[in-house]
């Protein structure tokens, strides 16, 4: 039999150890199950419960948690979907589009009806009058208010200026309370695409501009062949 000498010179296990050391050995209690009837963990209210029911409660929650998460991936992905096809339609309607105007009614019916913006403005820039009823065009020269966001070449959202807003909307601005504004790119800076919404949080700087990147792209694949085939 060990004196007590021996046992007061034991190591002694601290907290983090044994937690440690269960953690390690997940089993331990198969082996040794009479020490689950000494073993209770404090309640929430108060009580003690053992810890096979603790063990039970926590499995329970994360099993609540996943289910959880299991349901916000499946409402992103309807999301997605719901997304995609409209985003279908737009390109779809895009690439039938023949003249400048053609491709004005598109993008107002998709952004308007399918994405919930309440304005819309399609700037081309252009030392010549183009052959368009619905498109604004601008010389190079009459760019500067807005030469900020065509540097970027990429989307800028927020709530703009008010000098930049009224040159983009013009008699609408005093509506538009935040912006998306997509630089038209292919090879060089064809125009902007600006999409107003009268609220002031739709458009916030930041949110994600990868839906705006894509339509910029689509949209200016579009116009420089249209371009294109009206001589430059």
């Amino acid at each position: 039999m060990s004196d007590a000498s021996d046992v007061l010179d034991a190591p002694v296990l601290s907290a983090e150890q044994v937690a440690d050391y269960l953690a390690a050995h997940p089993d331990f209690f198969t082996a040794h199950t009479h020490l689950l009837e000494k073993l209770y963990v404090p309640h929430q209210r108060g009580t003690a419960v053992s810890l096979v029911e603790r063990q039970t409660s926590l499995l329970r929650e994360r099993n609540q948690q996943l289910h959880g998460h299991l349901a916000d991936m499946l409402d992103a992905a309807r999301h997605n979907d719901v997304q995609f096809e409209k985003t279908k339609r737009m390109v779809l309607a895009l690439l039938e589009s023949w003249t400048l105007d053609d491709v004005a009614v598109a993008i107002e019916e998709s952004l308007c009806r399918d994405f919930y913006g309440d304005e819309t403005e399609l700037l081309l820039f252009s030392e010549r009058s183009l052959a368009s009823n619905s498109i604004r065009t601008l010389a190079r020269a009459e760019d500067s208010l807005v030469q900020p966001l065509i540097e970027t070449n990429l989307p800028s959202c927020g709530q703009l200026s008010e000098a930049m807003n009224r040159f983009l909307f013009q008699e609408r601005s005093v509506k538009v309370q935040s912006a998306a504004v997509v630089p038209l790119v292919k090879g060089e800076t064809l125009g902007l695409l600006a999409i107003g919404s009268h609220d002031p949080n739709y458009f916030q700087s930041s949110q994600g501009t990868l839906f705006l990147s894509y339509v910029g792209e689509v949209l200016s694949r579009v116009i420089f062949r249209i371009l294109q085939e009206q001589g430059g």
